[in-house]
């Protein structure tokens, strides 16, 4: 259910963000919708205790350099995000944290374990940008969700995946 909701709205952000000029209020509003998932839902079972925030930070800038990997190959080219949408974009991708490797990834989780969560919020990730991204980029969200899934699992934290996507976002 959690997953069906989840791809619910990331594919009706996506389809809404074409109409001219809904682009700013499907974000948030899609945003908002995500970040709905968390109630009820214990922060260390999400992975954002409040434990070692010096090794959290550093790990969420660890996984930026990472995932920025692909815009060093196109940096001759404008980024994809304008600046002013800034502000949406760091919305956005702490609300799909939020939901994919928080609120998912701990759902099965407890139905299957880690490999269940790890595989299967990889693919929700991976199919909830089908509308969004072109066919052929598609590999890479797949590789750049399957990274955090892995940190959310090996470290048992939040914190770095949110960074890190939030850096890539606004870089991307």
């Amino acid at each position: 259910m959690i997953g069906a909701y989840i791809l619910l709205v990331e594919w009706t952000r996506a389809l809404a963000a074409t109409v001219p000029g809904a682009a700013l209020a499907a974000i948030v509003l899609g945003g908002a919708a995500l970040t709905l998932t968390v109630i009820g839902w214990p922060a260390a079972k999400l992975g954002l205790g409040t434990s070692r925030w010096g090794l959290r930070i550093v790990g969420g800038l660890a996984l930026a350099a990472v995932l920025l990997l692909p815009a060093a190959v196109r940096a001759n080219e404008a980024p994809i995000i304008p600046a002013s949408l800034a502000v949406v974009a760091v919305i956005i991708s702490v609300a799909q944290e939020l939901a994919f490797r928080g609120v998912l990834y701990a759902a099965l989780d407890e139905v299957g374990g880690a490999p269940l969560a790890i595989i299967g919020s990889t693919v929700a990730w991976t199919a909830a940008h089908a509308l969004s991204h072109p066919l052929a980029f598609l590999g890479a969200v797949a590789a750049a969700g399957l990274l955090l899934a892995l940190w959310r699992w090996a470290c048992r934290d939040l914190v770095g995946p949110i960074i890190g996507h939030v850096i890539a976002d606004l870089a991307l």
